[in-house]
């Protein structure tokens, strides 16, 4: 690798002056108005492919194009996928930028523009990473592909369709996305895990129309209570899901996850204070993080009924509702998750009222074996890179993404981020370390190499 190291070393300045360059094209694909920038941010990136050797193709949506880029064929050698987006977040409130958005800025060792860190200058990384090996060796020891879309800050509806059509030119042995961040400055991270969500609503409905509750009272089922009692009765006061069989399935923690979690620099003191709370509560026996990153969950997202106006109305309300999510580690199954709930409220429930169940999303979660030969492979291009071993990680939230990518392709998914959390993504004054997109681009480099070993 010394020969490659030192050819980032010397084109460092190089680098940066084209990720500004990419930076500059104001790719936002929420505006209509922006269409011709989005085609033009594409057509940057198929330049940049076809520079290095790799067949490329601009695939058309019904939105913003995706743009596939192949590399030539190395016999035996494992297959990345690398996915990334080239759109950007819309850069309002303009007036809290210090200098405009699409015009990069060095400031304190950062770079400054929208799109810096989300994704464009992580994506960036990555492609520097192959011009290396191709400038340098003639040659990459993998197969790389590359999918790039314009509509990840939209939904990325074009793209899940296209997963489920191609995943046979698609397909590889492992995905690498970076579009994260370290779990602190200095201390890069590998997010082996993502949590899953199954998410509904509950409509209640009791008499025909609102009653007195004095003269109603105590006679009829009220709803908002009957959906109180629902509602509580989804959870024991140990913090535990009540629902039949949501456990059965739930992959539990190992020794070593557990250990390498509380080895992690996490205060929770400082943890609740920074939101305002002296402490929190959750299921008994599991730390903070171990609640945030690895155990299922039930959340209340949303309650109405009865009067909302000022003063008192003594009124007993027709309907009660509410929206509620249930948060799933692997590897916990949406569909029976719904099984089980329905069944649940119809116990709960009591006579006098109907409900309605309704589900709006389901996605199951996602977690790789810390064991796995393409989790060690990113590790040691990390530590090349940033000198030390990164931290095992897992996201508390869902990537729906992710999760498809999982699905479609069966392949194992390489959450490798460069950012941080001060990084101002979708806000003002977004940015990027300079020093972290340097690691990154030399932390890409060694990552093909080590993969050519699994």
């Amino acid at each position: 690798m010394s020969a490659i190291d030192q050819y980032l070393d010397s084109h460092a300045t190089r680098f940066e002056e084209e990720l500004c360059e990419f930076l500059r094209i104001p790719s936002v694909s929420a505006d209509a108005n922006h269409r011709p920038d989005m085609h033009r941010a594409a057509d940057w990136v198929v330049d940049q492919f076809r520079r290095m050797g790799f067949a490329t193709d601009v695939i058309a949506t019904a939105g913003h194009p995706m743009v596939y880029a192949e590399s030539p064929k190395v016999p035996g050698a494992p297959t990345a996928l690398v996915y990334g987006h080239y759109d950007v977040q819309p850069v309002e409130p303009l007036d809290k930028w210090i200098s405009p958005p699409f015009e990069p800025t060095r400031r304190d060792g950062n770079l400054y523009a929208r799109g810096a860190t989300d994704d464009k200058g992580q994506l960036f990384t990555h492609m520097k990473g192959v011009e290396a090996w191709v400038t340098v060796e003639g040659r990459l020891p993998v197969n790389l592909k590359f999918l790039i879309e314009g509509e990840e800050e939209v939904g990325s509806q074009a793209l899940e369709k296209y997963l489920e059509e191609h995943a046979d030119r698609l397909a590889c042995d492992c995905v690498v996305i970076s579009d994260g961040g370290q779990f602190a400055p200095g201390m890069p991270a590998i997010n082996y895990g993502l949590r899953g969500i199954s998410y509904f609503e509950l409509r209640v409905t009791g008499p025909d129309r609102d009653l007195h509750s004095g003269s109603f009272g105590g006679s009829v089922t009220n709803p908002a209570n009957a959906l109180c009692k629902i509602l509580t009765g989804l959870m024991d006061s140990q913090g535990r899901v009540t629902i039949p069989g949501f456990y059965d399935d739930v992959v539990p923690l190992t020794d070593r996850e557990r250990s390498e979690y509380a080895a992690l620099p996490f205060d929770e003191k400082e943890y609740f204070e920074q939101i305002g709370l002296k402490q929190g509560t959750g299921e008994v026996g599991y730390t903070a993080l171990e609640r945030r990153w690895a155990r299922p969950t039930f959340d209340i997202n949303g309650l109405w009924s009865g009067y909302q106006g000022d003063g008192a109305k003594t009124v007993l309300p027709a309907t009660a509702g509410a929206k509620f999510s249930f948060r799933l580690v692997p590897d916990q199954d949406p569909a029976k998750i719904y099984e089980g709930l329905k069944q649940k409220i119809a116990e709960l429930s009591p006579p006098g009222i109907t409900t309605e169940l309704l589900e709006f999303q389901g996605a199951p979660g996602v977690l790789v074996s810390l064991d796995s030969p393409y989790i060690e492979a990113a590790a040691k291009g990390i530590q090349h890179a940033f000198g030390r071993r990164p931290v095992f990680t897992r996201e508390g939230g869902s990537i729906p993404i992710v999760t498809k990518f999982h699905q479609c392709l069966g392949a194992v998914v390489l959450l490798i981020g460069w950012g941080q959390d001060d990084d101002n993504t979708h806000s003002p004054n977004e940015k990027f370390a300079l020093v972290d997109f340097h690691r990154g681009i030399k932390a890409s480099a060694k990552l093909w190499e080590e993969l050519a070993k699994c």
